[in-house]
């Protein structure tokens, strides 16, 4: 059946999309979501996902078409005649339907649902359908390396051949958690390869790609960054960026709505950057507290015990370790804050914060001992020397400007209120949620130089009337927006 073509002026991605009045999808019994060969002259057919409206104004001999489905099928007029014809759903649904029975899937399934996936043959309710199945039923050690394969497999990789090719992950949940980017210089400084894709902040007030942008490009091709690992030792890049595990990212984008992590997926999803990188040597941070991802050392052990299996099935070396979360590691909580923080630290500076050094030289001398850099035991004193001896800031200098430097002179935002101590005493506890809300109303991430910068820390003692933390913005309104929340419950103080 052929009929009229109109342009939807609205953009969804790669999916093609088209949409018919109800009454024709009735008269041609198609459904929301059926999928539909559409065909023009002299134009190679593509499959769409329908979408139906009962808008009158689109007309029963009308088809409207998304703008990537209008420019794939190269329609130059409206009215322009369209054939339409019924596909079949991809094989996919049916494998996905399965796991919502509970079934297990083989690495064949899994493929074909992940390739399915990356050439958006799925609709996002698919998608959340494949999600679900997994958070109600779980998936075994064998889907999990299944899952990974699968999505690195659909995606782009940088290969490095034989050599140790390390990286690093943290669970999360820690604000000014910005340890990635003083351990990438400290790691290549020594000689080891270490490639990093890293995430932009959802709902924190920064991410490690959010903080990098801020001195250097954080998007490139793989090609790309694989010349500037050759060039550099390694980088810090957005991994949404680049077509490195991008059906992760499309199942991201379908969990996030209810906060579904399915245990599986979450494993699948961060062993999958690191396959996708060649990383072999992985160092995997579990920050534990009752203000983070993992609130217990219990449920810790439980996602160690599964990580140490992953890496076998993946021909991985994995360590894990639990770190403390019950306050954020640096001083800074936003993106140009954050960043400060990182130069001071890399720069050897005696304000640096003192936490996010210690457990930066700390984890980068287990990574210099897994990947045999270092003896046991002397890794530590290894990563301290090369940051004390100015290597390490070098090696973050020489990354910065492979990836494209943007600037190193940084400052807070314009406007700024500082938050004081009610009473004096001892501070018992900092709550990282408020914290972190704060910081996002004052503008962070989007503003960069809006956050919050902390004076004070667990364990130190402090007298009325004595600065706690500042708040920053570049918009003046949005101090005010903080009051909206018991700013003076942000620390406990005893």
């Amino acid at each position: 059946m052929k009929l009229n073509a109109t342009k939807i002026p609205i953009r969804v991605g790669k999916k093609y999309i088209a949409v018919l009045n109800e009454k024709r999808a009735h008269f041609l019994d198609l459904h929301a979501g059926d999928r539909v060969i559409l065909k023009k002259s002299r134009v190679p057919s593509i499959r769409a996902i329908l979408e139906i409206t009962d808008n009158s104004e689109l007309k029963e001999t009308e088809i409207g078409l998304y703008e990537e489905t209008w420019e794939k099928l190269k329609v130059d007029n409206y009215g322009e005649d369209v054939e339409i014809g019924i596909a079949k759903k991809p094989i996919s649904t049916t494998y996905i339907k399965e796991k919502l029975n509970g079934k297990p899937l083989d690495a064949k399934k899994i493929n074909e649902i992940i390739k399915d996936v990356v050439n958006d043959d799925l609709s996002d309710i698919e998608v959340s359908y494949f999600v679900s199945g997994c958070y109600v039923h779980g998936l075994s050690d064998k889907e999990t390396a299944d899952l990974t394969r699968a999505i690195v497999k659909n995606g782009s990789q940088i290969k490095f051949g034989n050599r140790i090719v390390a990286d690093k992950h943290c669970i999360g949940g820690v604000p000014g958690n910005r340890t990635t980017m003083i351990i990438i210089p400290i790691i290549t400084a020594a000689g080891i390869v270490m490639p990093k894709t890293s995430s932009r902040a959802i709902t924190s007030p920064s991410g490690t790609a959010d903080t990098m942008e801020v001195l250097a490009n954080i998007t490139n091709d793989a090609p790309k960054l694989k010349k500037i690992a050759q060039k550099a030792g390694g980088f810090i890049t957005w991994g949404g960026g680049v077509d490195l595990a991008s059906a992760d990212d499309k199942m991201i984008k379908v969990r996030h709505p209810l906060s579904l992590d399915p245990q599986g997926m979450l494993l699948a999803s961060i062993m999958a950057k690191k396959f996708s990188v060649s990383s072999n040597h992985v160092l995997i941070d579990i920050p534990v507290g009752p203000q983070v991802k993992v609130k217990t050392k219990k449920e810790g052990k439980i996602l160690k015990k599964r990580f140490e299996t992953l890496g076998k099935y993946l021909g991985m070396k994995i360590k894990v370790i639990f770190s403390n979360g019950d306050q954020p590691i640096g001083n800074g909580i936003g993106p140009s804050l954050e960043a400060m923080d990182v130069l001071k630290t890399l720069k050897n500076e005696p304000d640096a914060p003192q936490e996010l050094r210690e457990k930066s030289i700390m984890m980068a001398g287990l990574l210099l001992e897994l990947c045999g850099k270092a003896r046991k035991t002397r890794g530590k004193a290894m990563a301290r020397r090369l940051l004390d001896s100015g290597k390490a800031y070098e090696q973050m200098m020489k990354i910065i400007k492979a990836q494209g430097a943007k600037r190193t002179k940084l400052r807070p935002g314009k406007f700024s209120k500082i938050i004081k101590a009610g009473k004096a005493g001892r501070i018992t506890g900092i709550n990282n949620k408020l914290i972190a809300h704060i910081a996002r109303t004052a503008g962070a991430p989007k503003d960069a130089e809006a956050g919050v910068y902390l004076h004070k820390k667990i364990g130190a003692t402090v007298t009325k009337g004595e600065p706690l933390f500042t708040i920053y913005a570049d918009i003046e309104e949005r101090i005010g927006y903080t009051s909206q929340y018991p700013l003076n419950k942000a620390y406990t103080i005893k």
